[in-house]
């Protein structure tokens, strides 16, 4: 039977390969992935797949002329957009919106039968735009991709000062103001240390000969502005380690916050103005009656890809939809945005695939790893050398994902003192909000911001929520007093037990938490070869 030739693009781990590999119908031919770890689990789990590196130095004929035409480009490149959340960070410019397009260059280049992409669930959404460049102008108009204006906020009206929207017109003068990345950060650190009057102090001490050394720079008393603000924040700096009075004031986190706020407001105005220049982003004009304002031109990502491929010179038939994974027997309520494209000539008319589980059918949790329950995980990568798994009655869903008679990758983090404590205050389905307030301390900058995710007892008997790093988010056992290993995390993306994951114990939680559940990529797999038998 005939396999159609595929390229895997941001492949990750490899769970969307993983998912078309399994309907036997497919053939991976090149892979691309940067990251180093991922790089090493995806050749483990697919050794004859040819594995590169940077997607942008992809040439394509070399590959047309090494493997014959490519049927089908699969992938899911990252893509952040913009959004209000860019207003407390320094980039306003995510470099992951570059990566969407290189997507899209594959196709444009490999002209292949079809494609899938997959992303984010948000992606339809209005917050995913890129910012219209330079550039951008020729293809835009080309295809007719529809813009509209937004605004970038770059200084909050409480910061704005006269000189501000003269300032971020000019490249040079934006440069003559920027301190160095590091000292940025730094004092960013700070920043949001004074938050949290326990962390505050620490802060401080433990970056205190840095602090000293960098304040030197920016201590010159001047009737310029900006540099202004920036003497009275670094002064703030020098005067709380010269001054051991201070360190008995139980506010002073709140008076050097104010002392440097205003200076870090325009850093990060600064910043967002040197990547418009940068990245050749056409601003229609600045608006400064109260806040400072960057007017520009956007467009939806989604418009983008659609109005490109659906043209009448790529041809391609498009469908779209936020697809949940419980529906396709993942234990995991996951949802992700996912476009299909299908060449008009093939087929007239694309759909993704429905899902086959209603709610009540959902696999849970317990389908997914009570088989592992009672074996003892390990907390040091060195040592997972696999543990033999014996007989046992275990659930529909775990003697499919048992696929092997060794265990590997049954690897927790190592369990603190404060986090015991947690874990053994929390039931099933409870998470941090739920703990009592003395055991909230000194952890977290912001308590009342922090995720219902973090420290999450994962319930038995529905499927989970979405896996993510779930080392970061320190989701616990639903009856063990003990992390979620990085196994039992892979179960729940329906990763069976013969694929092995490389890496550090971090890098393979995070490979876990970033991959496709193979099972809902099988079942778009499976849909999509029906077209192309057409």
């Amino acid at each position: 039977m005939e396999k159609y030739s595929v390229i895997d693009l941001f492949a990750g781990a490899g769970g969307l390969s993983l998912g078309f590999l399994q309907t036997n119908r497919f053939d991976i031919k090149v892979a691309f992935e940067n990251n180093p770890d991922m790089q090493a689990t995806y050749k483990k789990n697919h050794p004859g797949v040819e594995v590169l590196g940077d997607v942008c130095s992809a040439n394509y004929q070399d590959i047309m002329n090494k493997y014959g035409d490519i049927d089908v480009v699969i992938g899911g490149p990252p893509c952040q957009g913009f959004s209000n959340a860019n207003r407390q960070k320094n980039h306003a410019i995510n470099m992951n919106n570059m990566l969407v397009k290189q997507y899209i260059r594959a196709i444009l280049e490999l002209n292949p039968k079809a494609f899938v992409m997959e992303n984010v669930s948000m992606l339809k959404s209005d917050v995913h735009r890129f910012y219209l460049t330079e550039d951008d102008k020729e293809r835009i108009a080309k295809y007719h991709i529809p813009v509209k204006e937004t605004n970038l906020i770059l200084l909050d009206e409480e910061f704005a000062f006269d000189e501000a929207s003269e300032i971020v017109k000019s490249i040079d003068r934006i440069e003559s103001y920027l301190w160095p990345e590091e000292h940025y950060k730094l004092l960013n650190v700070i920043y949001k240390a004074t938050k949290n009057s326990n962390k505050f102090g620490k802060a401080l001490e433990k970056h205190k000969q840095t602090l000293l050394k960098i304040s030197k720079a920016h201590i010159n008393a001047t009737d310029d502005y900006i540099l202004s603000m920036d003497h009275t924040a670094f002064s703030a700096i020098i005067d709380y380690f010269e001054d051991d009075e201070s360190k008995k004031n139980s506010g002073i986190h709140k008076e050097i916050k104010n002392s440097i706020e205003k200076s870090i407001m325009i850093q990060r105005m600064l910043g967002k103005a040197k990547e418009i220049h940068s990245n050749n982003i056409i601003v229609e004009r600045y608006e400064s009656d109260k806040s400072l304002i960057a007017v520009i031109k956007s467009f939806a990502v989604y418009d983008y890809l659609t109005c490109i491929l659906k043209s009448e010179e790529h041809g391609y038939e498009i469908d779209n939809k936020v697809m949940c994974a419980a529906d396709f027997g993942a234990p995991q309520k996951r949802n992700r945005f996912v476009v299909m494209g299908v060449k008009k000539s093939i087929a007239n008319k694309v759909a993704l695939p429905k899902g086959y589980l209603d709610e009540d059918e959902y696999y849970t949790v317990r389908d997914a790893i009570e088989d592992l329950e009672d074996i003892e995980p390990t907390t040091d990568v060195n040592s997972d050398d696999g543990i033999t798994l014996g007989k046992k009655d275990v659930s529909e869903l775990a003697k499919m994902l048992r696929d092997s008679d060794m265990l590997f990758n049954h690897i927790i983090t190592k369990t603190t003192e404060t986090a015991m404590e947690r874990f053994k205050a929390l039931q099933q389905g409870q998470n941090f909000h739920s703990l009592a307030e003395s055991l909230k301390t000194n952890t977290y900058t912001d308590v009342s911001r922090t995720q219902n995710t973090i420290y999450l007892r994962v319930s038995y008997d529905e499927p989970s929520g979405t896996v993510v790093n779930v080392r970061k988010s320190m989701w616990i056992h639903p009856t063990k007093d003990r992390a979620i290993s990085i196994r039992e995390a892979a179960r729940l993306q329906t990763f069976p037990d013969s694929f092995v994951f490389c890496g550090s114990k971090d890098k393979q939680y995070q490979q876990v938490g970033n991959a496709v559940p193979p099972i809902m990529a099988k079942a778009i797999a499976i849909k999509l070869v029906k077209y192309l038998n057409n």
